[in-house]
């Protein structure tokens, strides 16, 4: 079975994730939110960076957002380890889904953490 992650905002739990793509020699995991709730959308991180100073893009009509760093989002294992990078972002569209991403995971923990990632990547023979 594969490994879901919580994704915290602040203190208060926003969804999980299954970290289902990567990019392991830039330290990077990406996957798509399952939300706990309907109030996580477009409006919600808008609103959220606004009130917090996060910088982000967006398109409005499409309520479209991609947002810079967010300090306080965190991503936590079953067993309550953080998962830390140099940066973690969120992206997406109401109409479609979001995504987490967290970048510039260090080794050996990116290795450890996500095997499967790392061993698809090296298999390829693209490196």
């Amino acid at each position: 079975m594969d490994k879901v992650y919580d994704i915290l905002l602040g203190n208060t739990k926003i969804g999980t994730t299954g970290f289902e793509n990567a990019d392991p020699p830039m330290g990077v995991i990406l996957g798509k939110i399952s939300f706990i709730a309907d109030t996580f959308d477009y409006s919600f991180f808008r609103d959220y960076c606004v009130n917090n100073g996060i910088s982000f893009q967006e398109d409005s009509e499409l309520k479209l957002i991609a947002t810079n760093e967010i300090p306080d989002l965190h991503v936590f294992d079953v067993s309550g380890g953080e998962i830390k990078g140099l940066a973690a972002t969120i992206s997406g569209t109401d109409d479609d889904e979001f995504l987490i991403s967290i970048e510039g995971i260090p080794y050996p923990f990116y290795e450890k953490e996500f095997p499967h990632h790392f061993k698809a990547y090296f298999k390829t023979g693209t490196n």
